[in-house]
């Protein structure tokens, strides 16, 4: 039977697969957008709706444990590479590890072709249209991933988290310049102890005679190319229908073809020719592993927020980062003072504070909306997916 939607023109079109399966689908994503606004850790139509408490407890666990292991073993990982005494050669590191997600996304796609029932990832077909539209967040993209392999490079594991911690304040000045966001006053205070621990952090590394000006430089680089991934991915999300996946696929190929003549400039591959390791198999294998854990972590994230919520995700980031930091420092048999401790407290505690009152103030908003009509609510569902 044929069936009159409405489209997301807002034109009435013809639906011959039937109106109710697709309302179900809308209605579960604006569940899912309710639980994004809201903090809440699941919807209605949870699949694990009814499950026992013990078993949902150790699903949970399971994932929050999965996303701590990739994301500490791909830092540790990309500062063991980048630490090559050598090959300088940061710029073809980061490219090999975007060329390495390219070709998992094909073989993803392959494997959902063969196995549909096994993996569920939509068919990307490139075109060049798309590619252009994508291209200003990856550019944008490129200086991320790299300005936070430098900063890794220079500073190390230990001090990565006090170099890259002004990704919040970064938010909140963008957010105010570009999309005239005024922000609380309770939001402010957090980002004020944010930027005193990041103070503190850098003075106590320069007290030790650790402190790398490079390395600071790229990791406030790094924090601002963060927050502007942030608001462009939301701008050129139309250009990818609101995938995820597609945009990770369009992202990735324009850095790899971005990154080849910044290589040629910066001299790199004649660093590379003269690298006496090419032929072997354990630094390729090293060089391939960074990429997939580099892949991986996007969808374990996108993993953990779904068994939990994003507010609980952004506890576990700051818990895992702490972590990371102790992990470091023991590795290193490193003696710290009382002040570069106190540094990372209060750029983890600013950090977390600032989610806690970002939450409640979302909660708020979303209270004192007004309730809309069922059409209005499936066509925000299918313009908000993409933030899902």
């Amino acid at each position: 039977m044929w069936h009159l939607v409405l489209n997301r023109r807002g034109r009435l079109t013809h639906d011959r697969k039937g109106f109710s399966g697709k309302l179900r689908t809308q209605l579960k994503r604006s569940g899912i957008l309710k639980m994004a606004i809201t903090g809440a850790g699941t919807t209605p139509d949870d699949d694990d709706h009814g499950e026992p408490f013990v078993l949902r407890a150790t699903k949970i666990a399971a994932v929050v444990a999965l996303y701590w292991f990739i994301s500490i073993t791909m830092v540790f990982l990309n500062s063991y590479l980048l630490d090559n005494k050598d090959l300088n050669a940061p710029l073809f590191v980061t490219f090999y590890q975007c060329l390495v997600s390219v070709g998992l996304c094909g073989f993803m796609q392959l494997l959902s072709t063969i196995k549909p029932g096994l993996v569920d990832v939509p068919s990307v077909n490139f075109e060049l249209k798309t590619s252009r539209e994508v291209l200003p967040l990856s550019i944008v993209f490129i200086g991320m991933i790299t300005f936070n392999n430098l900063c890794l490079k220079y500073v190390g594991v230990a001090f990565y988290t006090i170099g890259r911690s002004l990704s919040t304040v970064f938010n909140v000045l963008l957010s105010f310049i570009i999309l005239k966001q005024s922000t609380s006053l309770q939001a402010l205070v957090c980002c004020g102890i944010i930027l005193g621990g990041f103070w503190l952090g850098v003075d106590q590394e320069g007290v030790a005679g650790s402190l790398s000006w490079s390395g600071v430089f790229f990791g406030v680089l790094a924090s601002a190319c963060v927050s502007l991934n942030a608001i462009y991915t939301k701008k050129v999300m139309p250009a990818v229908d609101g995938s995820i996946w597609k945009l990770t696929y369009y992202n990735n190929i324009n850095a790899c073809v971005l990154f080849i003549p910044l290589i040629l400039v910066f001299g790199e591959l004649g660093r590379l020719s003269s690298f006496n390791r090419l032929d072997d198999l354990k630094f390729w294998g090293m060089m391939t592993l960074g990429g997939v854990f580099g892949f991986a972590i996007g969808y374990v994230t996108g993993l953990q927020i779904k068994f939990t919520s994003p507010l609980t995700h952004n506890v576990s980031g700051t818990a895992k980062a702490c972590a990371q930091t102790v992990i470091a420092v023991v590795y290193n048999a490193s003696s710290k003072s009382v002040l570069w401790w106190t540094s990372n407290m209060m750029v983890l505690g600013g950090s977390s504070a600032y989610t806690w009152v970002k939450s409640r103030e979302m909660q708020k908003t979303s209270r004192k909306e007004p309730q809309e009509p069922d059409r209005e609510k499936l066509l925000q569902g299918e313009k908000g997916d993409a933030g899902v």
